[in-house]
């Protein structure tokens, strides 16, 4: 015979599943089921901690057991950059991926805050500032509903930025197209960029901040944005909840033994 507090975790794991409980709907209390005669407070704690650790649920203080939204966010690789989304309409690249995983949003659900920082080393790296350099951090929190699914603060020269929306520090995207629209507007039209990712454990101020699970790792992107002329005009980091997003990319192929030759090199003459 399975202990109470099992008995109690599957049944509950029952009710989540059928959708009795949805995706961001909180559970009771624990004090509220020791009432109802579901078990003693111990029993209970022991069921939430196991639909915890199974993924279906977050706990922490101050928001009490919620159901974890079960379906990742498709993450759109490039698509997510297309110039007809920020440049021609309003679509910024958080909205681009709700929009490609067919779920509601809020602007509203982007947060920022701004602030002069000296730049760390892979910062001033990227930019080809000298360690120390002042830089622009746009630093954002994003949710879906009440549950956060990733951080970004991307890094700016303040020649680049100065005077712009995006060291205006009004919570949500900066203003219509968002960020690289506020580029484009300054004289500095994106052409490419070079995104790195890489999974790792995350520190305690990410579990708290994205109210992970215990167990649950991040991934850490590394976008950097070049104009045509190659001047980077943005370093970004990102922290994800790995198992919030789905990461989706689709490009064509490249073959560079089909390039034309240069002049000069064997295959020229």
């Amino acid at each position: 015979m399975s202990p109470k507090w099992r008995e109690l975790a599957d049944r509950l794991a029952g009710e989540i599943r059928s959708g009795e409980y949805a995706p961001g709907d909180q559970l009771p209390h624990i004090r509220d089921l020791v009432e109802a005669g579901e078990g003693s407070k111990t029993t209970v704690h022991q069921a939430y901690k196991a639909l915890e650790a199974e993924g279906l649920v977050t706990s922490s203080r101050g928001h009490g057991t919620v159901v974890r939204q079960q379906a990742p966010l498709k993450r759109l690789g490039i698509a997510r950059y297309d110039k007809a989304k920020w440049r021609d309409s309003d679509e910024v690249a958080f909205i681009a991926d709700r929009v490609a995983s067919g779920r509601a949003y809020k602007r509203g659900e982007q947060t920022q805050t701004i602030s002069l920082v000296e730049a760390p080393a892979e910062v001033a790296a990227a930019h080809g500032l000298p360690v120390g350099a002042e830089v622009y951090a746009r630093a954002r929190l994003v949710k879906e509903g009440q549950q956060p699914t990733h951080t970004l603060t991307s890094y700016y020269r303040p020649e680049h930025v100065e005077g712009t929306r995006l060291v205006d520090p009004t919570p949500g995207p900066a203003g219509r197209g968002g960020g690289f629209r506020v580029l484009y507007d300054a004289g500095y039209e994106i052409d490419h960029m070079k995104e790195e990712l890489f999974a790792r454990v995350p520190t305690p101020d990410e579990v708290a901040l994205l109210l992970l699970p215990p167990g649950e790792p991040v991934v850490e992107l590394h976008r950097t944005t070049y104009t045509a002329d190659g001047t980077v005009v943005e370093f970004a980091i990102g922290v994800h909840a790995a198992t919030r997003f789905a990461w989706a990319y689709d490009f064509k192929v490249p073959d560079s033994a089909a390039q034309e030759p240069e002049e000069g090199s064997p295959r020229a003459k």
